[in-house]
């Protein structure tokens, strides 16, 4: 299988990346920095990766190399758990995912050989916050600013199936591995000071980054795959018992709470992401018979940390 990947450099795609090559696909990668990738997969390591530039918000020559191959996976997307969301910064958070997205799909309906299937991501800010709602794939969307992003981001994606492609979204929960939102987590637990983060109450729904790109590459070779599907695990935790376990794993003190008002100092609007959470459930992979390797935290994140 041929597979292109925007956003293969981060930390989920290094991963499926690695996942692809040691079953021996072929991998095109997409990214704004060609020095970089080479640093990430280099050829001596990666022979089978494949590395081109490409501009996501504009149309280019990168858009036909789309057309060799099986499969696109779209994870490219700004970072919205970095810095606060200042207007200038939200519109950068919505463009990057919307034309980034839209120029997919236009590299798609114009291939003479099309893939068979595009996996886009999402995020289950796409249902809102709350901290006595449970939300799985049939939930309505929320209104705030990141569920506003996650319908555009979506509805661009959708358009790929007038080309009669195969369309796969996955609403990615806060993924845990080395790298990631977890590194940020575990440094107060590093100096003897973690604790939860403010209130201990608000939902945290995650997924081991092994199980998500498991999912992915369910996704891209199972045709029945198809429509909306939560990145979730099954076992959402509250904040207050995520710090709990962390503690435990790491052998540290847990009680010393981080207060709302330092994170909101820090991130702005985007301190909601950690502060209010909500309890996101996978039924639609749990349907289809996924098997999960780390369905709870405390497996997940030994596996991780020791």
């Amino acid at each position: 299988m041929k597979v292109a990947i925007t956003g293969a450099t981060g930390f989920i795609g290094s991963r499926l990346v690695q996942r692809l090559h040691a079953k021996g696909d072929q991998i095109v990668v997409l990214t704004r920095n060609i020095t970089f990738a080479q640093k990430v997969f280099p050829s001596e390591t990666f022979p089978n990766v494949e590395i081109f530039a490409y501009t996501p918000n504009t149309s280019g020559s990168w858009q036909s190399v789309i057309a060799s191959c099986d499969g696109v996976v779209n994870l490219a997307g700004e970072p919205i758990g970095e810095g606060r969301w200042t207007p200038e910064r939200k519109q950068e958070i919505l463009n990057s995912r919307k034309l980034g997205t839209q120029k997919i799909v236009e590299a798609i309906t114009n291939a003479n050989s099309k893939p068979t299937v595009l996996i886009n991501a999402s995020a289950i800010g796409y249902y809102g916050t709350s901290e006595t709602a449970t939300f799985d794939e049939t939930s309505l969307s929320g209104n705030d600013f990141l569920a506003q992003v996650c319908q555009i981001w979506e509805a661009e994606a959708t358009k790929v199936k007038d080309a009669g492609v195969r369309l796969v979204i996955l609403r990615f929960g806060i993924v845990l591995g080395n790298g990631g939102a977890l590194d940020k987590m575990i440094t107060p637990f590093k100096l003897f000071a973690g604790g939860p983060i403010g209130s201990g109450r608000q939902w945290f729904s995650w997924i081991h980054v092994d199980d998500l790109v498991s999912l992915i590459l369910e996704a891209l070779t199972k045709p029945e795959i198809e429509g909306v599907y939560n990145g979730t695990a099954p076992n959402p935790v509250r904040m207050a018992d995520l710090s709990q376990t962390l503690g435990e794993v790491m052998n540290r003190p847990s009680w010393l709470p981080v207060p709302s008002f330092a994170i909101e100092a820090l991130l702005g609007d985007g301190a909601m992401v950690v502060l209010e959470g909500q309890k996101v459930l996978p039924k639609r992979p749990l349907e289809t018979g996924f098997e999960y390797k780390y369905p709870n935290l405390q497996s997940a994140l030994t596996q991780i940390l020791t």
